[in-house]
């Protein structure tokens, strides 16, 4: 038998604050037995599970890995827009003119994420 993702974990300064973010962006839950101050914090969501832990160094490269979103029931532009207005930031735009590409944001720690188009955007497109 193989091994399945159990969650997938972000190192990070403070869990509880970094775990509400994505509560909201995965429209998931904060684990009721977390709370501020806690060492470890989980998000649990119909998308994935994150796991949050405290560590004493801070970001200083670029990640190996981020999550890619992709909206289900918005368009890529509104998503960005909400994340902004949840503590995000625009890293880099590689939005095109005929309306493909991404948004590569930051977490309010500075996590790198993407956000795609919808499902309904690539389907008007032709897109898989």
């Amino acid at each position: 038998m193989a091994s399945l993702v159990r969650h997938v974990t972000i190192d990070c300064a403070d869990p509880h604050a970094l775990a509400g973010f994505w509560a909201q962006v995965l429209d998931g839950t904060v684990a009721e037995d977390d709370n501020p101050g806690d060492e470890e914090v989980a998000v649990n969501s119909a998308g994935a599970d994150l796991l949050f832990i405290r560590v004493p160094e801070g970001k200083s490269v670029k990640n190996r890995i981020h999550l890619d979103l992709q909206p289900q029931d918005r368009s890529r532009d509104e998503e960005v827009e909400r994340l902004l207005a949840l503590g995000a930031t625009v890293l880099s735009d590689q939005r095109r003119p005929d309306g493909t590409g991404w948004v590569t944001m930051a977490d309010p720690e500075g996590n790198e994420l993407c956000v795609e188009r919808s499902q309904a955007e690539r389907s008007a497109t032709g897109a898989a």
